[in-house]
């Protein structure tokens, strides 16, 4: 399937995001918009710490319909429901150490809203295709490389169970009652918009951060590990031919990239795009130790088979598309404080 084919399924067509105001959400309510004649619904509970931030949809706001609420309560989902044709389920934690710290939050957000959402879809829109964007962290430590779908699931932290558990969620109530789902097991994703508050979910919004403000990136372990990167765009292509396609009904698909790097590598591009900044070698924290997942890349062979995706964007280019986006709007992504309780209801 080609993207322009995967473009044509969204014509006329109703399209949730749930999560529309954070990285990934964002860019594809983008993408979408730009297609023309779609209509976009943005749910986000704006939960702190997890990169919501109105400025994310500012060049399209007046062309999107914007709602502030949680997926979990079930009278703000199942009203936004009604005529929806496609759901992007991106909404979710993703913080690894906040959810060995604060576990039944990371379950309320990542399994009981899930669950919601599944439950609305099948009692009131039964109809509605559903892709949930999950992890490669559920893998845990990678038994062979690149880490295929058939490779073991064994995640080392309360999220990677979560997500995981959510996944299941979905491949079961497509098997159970036919509700049209896919899951995407996304590996470290960048690009514009990605929230450089903290370093509590993945290493690169971190030393984006740290390299444009000239500081010395921290490498724990010295640095080695392997990871693959996908660029925000390609992601984007990955969710809209999932979307568009009968074929990946009640699949679960890995993402990932040609060639991994290392964090050093990684490290030490940025510093030569911004022109700032250091890396150190450092030991790593303990709680950080018992998480960390090693030298991790996936297979998306099976994606490419499948769908024909298969990440187009280079590393070095991506990096330099960020920085560039950061250069122009950083003001925007400074400590961002516009979070809203999960409790707040749609507007």
């Amino acid at each position: 399937m080609s993207e322009t084919t995967s473009h044509d399924a969204f014509n006329g067509r109703n399209v949730l995001i749930i999560g529309g105001l954070g990285f990934l959400g964002s860019n594809l309510a983008l993408r979408l918009v730009e297609a023309g004649n779609v209509r976009v619904v943005i749910l986000d509970a704006m939960v702190r710490g997890q990169g919501g931030n109105p400025f994310n949809v500012q060049p399209i706001r007046e062309s999107v319909d914007v709602r502030y609420g949680d997926m979990g309560d079930q009278d703000t989902i199942t009203q936004l429901l009604s005529g929806i044709d496609y759901v992007f389920n991106l909404a979710g934690s993703s913080g690894h150490l906040d959810s060995i710290r604060d576990p039944k939050n990371d379950l309320a957000l990542n399994c009981e809203a899930q669950l919601t959402l599944l439950e609305a879809c099948r009692n009131f829109n039964p109809h509605a295709k559903i892709v949930f964007t999950s992890t490669r962290q559920v893998y845990g430590n990678a038994l062979y490389l690149p880490v295929d779908e058939n490779h073991r699931v064994a995640p080392l932290d309360i999220n990677g169970i979560h997500k995981f558990a959510a996944e299941n969620y979905h491949v079961l109530y497509h098997r159970i009652y036919g509700i049209r789902t896919v899951c995407l097991r996304l590996t470290n994703t960048f690009g514009p918009r990605l929230h450089l508050d903290h370093d509590r979910q993945g290493f690169l919004p971190w030393f984006i951060r740290q390299a444009m403000d000239g500081e010395t990136i921290q490498l724990f372990g010295g640095g080695r590990q392997t990871r693959d990167l996908n660029f925000v765009d390609d992601v984007v292509d990955a969710l809209l031919l999932a979307a568009a396609s009968e074929n990946a009904d009640g699949q679960v698909y890995n993402l990932g990239a040609p060639e991994p790097w290392t964090l050093e590598h990684i490290a030490r591009e940025l510093i030569a795009i911004t022109g700032k900044g250091a890396v150190e070698a450092s030991i790593f924290p303990s709680e950080r130790q018992d998480i960390e997942i090693g030298n991790i890349y996936t297979s998306y062979e099976k994606i490419r088979n499948a769908l024909g995706w298969q990440p187009k964007t280079d590393l070095r280019i991506g990096l330099e598309r960020t920085v560039k986006y950061y250069q122009e709007y950083r003001d925007h992504y400074r400590n961002t404080k516009n979070s809203l309780s999960r409790s707040l209801k749609a507007a």
